[in-house]
């Protein structure tokens, strides 16, 4: 895991509720520069790994896709791709 200076926070809604919590990038990154994954927490519980794969955002738990989704749009905006 990345060291606690890169971590951030993001919120966001879905559907009327709110989700607030933060992301850890991976130490490995991609061709392009980014972290190829994320540790996320939302509303202090472990959302899962988020990663990215063929332009589509992914998690290796079973989570809802607008939520996902809501996920990817904040660290997209955070690393501004």
């Amino acid at each position: 895991m990345a060291s606690e200076k890169n971590i951030f926070d993001i919120e966001f809604e879905v559907d009327g509720a709110k989700y607030i919590g933060w992301v850890n990038p991976s130490d490995k990154f991609n061709d392009s520069g980014v972290p190829v994954s994320y540790h996320v927490v939302l509303n202090d519980a472990l959302f899962g790994q988020v990663s990215r794969s063929n332009d589509e955002w992914t998690v290796n738990q079973d989570r809802p896709a607008g939520i996902i989704e809501q996920v990817g749009k904040a660290i997209e905006k955070h690393y501004a791709f």
